[in-house]
């Protein structure tokens, strides 16, 4: 089978900057007209954003959809709490996961895979400073290592 084409629309790069995600889960987005014809626009920003669980069902915050510019009166709150479409079994998974201690649910992108709005949701322990610019350091020394190389060929 082909790999199917996602067009993505956002990304946040802060997500693996600040925690290391060990697990991505794709789910699905409740949206309203005007929100998803403002994603493919492409004015959608993930910077803040957060999933939490509530009663055995998975929302997003923070999340900041621009209101369409004809939307008028259809357009919604633009950091309104939108629900994510998961399975039970996923859902129990990310349950699972969230107890242990220092897990979150960050939104890594949002993308459109066959016409559709999806999120990939990062499962991540956040990162200590110390851990930050120790991957800073390893950044820098292979761009200098990079760099050596094209001198010397």
């Amino acid at each position: 089978m082909a790999k199917e084409a996602k067009k993505v629309v956002a990304q946040n790069k802060s997500a693996r900057r600040d925690y290391f995600v060990e697990d991505v889960l794709e789910a699905g987005i409740v949206l309203a007209g005007t929100e998803v014809k403002s994603i493919r626009a492409g004015k959608v920003n993930l910077k803040d954003s957060y999933a939490i669980i509530k009663n055995g069902e998975v929302f997003i915050q923070g999340m900041h959809i621009s209101p369409y510019e004809q939307g008028n009166i259809y357009n919604k709150d633009p950091l309104r709490t939108r629900k994510l479409l998961l399975h039970k079994h996923e859902i129990r998974r990310l349950i699972g996961y969230i107890q242990q201690k220092g897990m979150s649910l960050v939104p890594l992108e949002v993308y459109f895979k066959r016409g559709k709005v999806k999120i990939a949701l990062g499962i991540g322990k956040g990162k200590k400073l110390h851990d930050k610019r120790e991957d800073i350091a390893r950044r820098d020394a292979q761009r200098q290592i990079e760099r050596r190389l094209k001198e010397n060929f």
